[in-house]
């Protein structure tokens, strides 16, 4: 992150910037989709980046944010790509205390802040992963604390994520409720193109629904297998959640099961866009906030994490 660009500083450059990356061929009325057809309003009883559009039948108001997670937001636009840049960069995260402490805003504001980014990189039309000759790795693991780490050592409350990792391409996460041959399967059919190679560990209840896909392979952990003939393994997966969790445990220290999905796909997104430059990827995930909206009261339902 350069701090010495003007769009983390200035509101009205960081407009330009949004305006730049959202309308590359002229402003975009939100309420009825014509494009270029607006013109800007001027005047000191108007508010900075608001334009009018010209088409018969709407002729409403609308600025770049409108219809996005930044709608309606006080939050100053230059501190919205800040974060974004923060967050999009950081190999294992930005805790929302960290964001509030730099971007000089409350720690409600920054948490809220937080969830709408992530929002913003989840992909809702992401297809399955591998194909045919590709391989798709697949594990499960667990996201909690340990007992020996608190003051009463009560049983931690632990949650299942089941991941799938293209070699050399995406990964697709999920919170599972518990681990079954059942939820392992609707995770992996979904995210996994069938004509792929899935490579798992020994866990029996892959091996029912492996015969689904293009071929099968596993190494047997328990017997302190982790890698065949460089071919058969499960490393690249595990990588995925080596990092998840150091983030998890490092950063935010304890995620809430309401909240997990929304800090799988900010982990998601990072390893999805790792060949990527610092700033084309906050440039990504700015892109991902249209059409998107999350409230307060959805977002607040559970505790704070």
């Amino acid at each position: 992150m350069n701090i010495t660009d003007p769009i983390y500083s200035d509101e009205n450059k960081a407009r330009a910037h949004l305006e730049k990356l959202q309308w590359p061929n002229g402003p975009v009325c939100p309420h009825c989709g014509s494009v270029d057809n607006a013109t800007k309003l001027k005047g000191k009883s108007t508010r900075p980046g608001v334009y009018k559009c010209k088409s018969k039948g709407c002729r409403k108001p609308f600025s770049v944010t409108v219809g996005s997670l930044m709608h309606r937001s006080k939050i100053p636009l230059n501190k919205w790509l800040a974060a974004m840049h923060l967050m999009t960069s950081s190999k294992k995260g930005v805790s929302a205390h960290q964001l509030h402490r730099m971007l000089g805003i409350t720690y409600e504001s920054a948490w809220f802040l937080a969830h709408r980014l992530r929002a913003a990189m989840r992909d809702p039309n992401a297809g399955p992963i591998g194909g045919s000759n590709k391989v798709v790795e697949a594990d499960e693991t667990f996201i909690g604390g340990k007992a020996k780490n608190r003051a009463f050592k009560e049983p931690p409350k632990k949650e299942a994520v089941v991941a799938l990792v293209e070699r050399d391409g995406e990964v697709r996460s999920f919170h599972v409720a518990n681990v079954t041959a059942k939820t392992l399967r609707t995770a992996i059919v979904t995210a996994a193109d069938r004509a792929s190679y899935l490579m798992t560990d020994e866990n029996k209840a892959y091996v029912k629904f492996g015969r689904e896909f293009g071929g099968h392979g596993t190494v047997n952990h328990s017997r302190d297998e982790y890698v065949r003939a460089t071919f058969w393994h499960t490393n690249t997966v595990e990588n995925y959640f080596s990092i998840l969790k150091r983030g998890v445990f490092g950063v935010y220290h304890h995620v809430s099961e309401a909240h997990l999905h929304r800090y799988l796909a900010e982990f998601d997104f990072r390893h999805n866009t790792h060949k990527l430059d610092d700033t084309s990827r906050a440039e990504k995930a700015l892109r991902g906030m249209v059409g998107k909206r999350l409230t307060y009261r959805r977002t607040s339902d559970a505790t704070h994490t």
